[in-house]
């Protein structure tokens, strides 16, 4: 299969419609069937339900649409990664969520520094849940990212879990508990992850969301990590004992054979196995982001 090919295949099966898929291709639409056409030969199914009013996709072309989804993020991956790698100062792209490191990224860049594979390092800040796709994009080498995610194309390893606090207004009422449980805030065990992505998953930065906590107008899940690092009037962290942890990783791409990448892994693992004492006291330079 060519990938020009599955590039008009995926328009088409995302628009199910010739006319717009051609105009979004800068093509006409007799060309753009007949290379549909010449596809479904190729493979020797049909992969669209043409009418003369619609297009609907076929199972094969459901499976096709997320396969070639996945292989044509690989080829431009590839062609990221091998133009970064050409690059006269070659570069390691670690992703990471603003305030969602856990406390590891300066010992992890630190120990990292000190491994013969080491490289420099460009961290590449981003939103909630953004750093798998990163990833699979070929925009970064590795990322430190809370579990869960989606682990499509990319290996990881588990790097360490902390308590979970709820951020209060100085003046809700729960700030007086000593120890809340999620039912105290309305929720289950279950609820967490959605509860999480809801307030920080959208777009808010730490400075801005722990600003509507001190107005009493969210109630966030954090990492333990952040009370320690974040002190705010007006606002309280409490333990919640019935929380799951918050769980960290380090995530890279499946493909990848880089030395650095591996190296850089061995290190996240060491910071994490020597735990919050000696590993996070370790000296850390600015001239590690690169």
């Amino acid at each position: 299969m060519e990938s020009r090919l599955l590039r008009y295949f995926v328009a088409v099966a995302e628009e199910l419609n010739f006319a717009r898929a051609a105009e979004r291709l800068g093509m006409s639409p007799p060309p753009l069937s007949r290379a549909i056409r010449q596809l479904e030969t190729e493979l020797g199914v049909t992969l669209l339900e043409r009418t003369t009013h619609s297009v609907a996709l076929t199972p094969a072309g459901s499976v096709l649409l997320g396969e070639a989804r996945i292989a044509l993020d690989a080829l431009e991956a590839a062609g990221r990664r091998a133009r970064r790698a050409a690059a006269p100062e070659p570069k390691l792209v670690l992703a990471v969520k603003a305030d969602g490191d856990g406390g590891l990224l300066e010992p992890i860049l630190a120990r990292f520094a000190a491994e013969p594979e080491a490289v420099p390092v460009a961290v590449r800040l981003c939103g909630w849940q953004e750093q798998p796709q990163l990833l699979r994009r070929g925009e970064a080498d590795a990322a430190l990212v809370f579990e869960p995610f989606d682990r499509t194309g990319l290996d990881a390893e588990t790097l360490a879990a902390e308590p979970r606090v709820v951020a209060l207004a100085a003046g809700h009422p729960l700030a007086a508990r000593d120890r809340p449980v999620l039912a105290d805030l309305g929720l289950r065990p279950g609820d967490v992850h959605r509860f999480i992505d809801e307030t920080r998953g959208v777009g808010r930065d730490l400075a801005q969301l722990l600003t509507l906590v001190g107005l009493g107008d969210l109630t966030p899940l954090l990492p333990a990590s952040v009370a320690a690092r974040y002190p705010r009037p007006g606002v309280v962290y409490r333990p919640v004992p019935d929380a799951p942890p918050v769980v960290f990783a380090i995530a890279w791409p499946q493909q990848s054979r880089s030395t650095a990448v591996a190296a850089l892994v061995r290190a996240a693992s060491a910071v994490a196995e020597a735990g919050p004492g000696t590993a996070r006291e370790e000296s850390y330079s600015p001239a590690h982001r690169g």
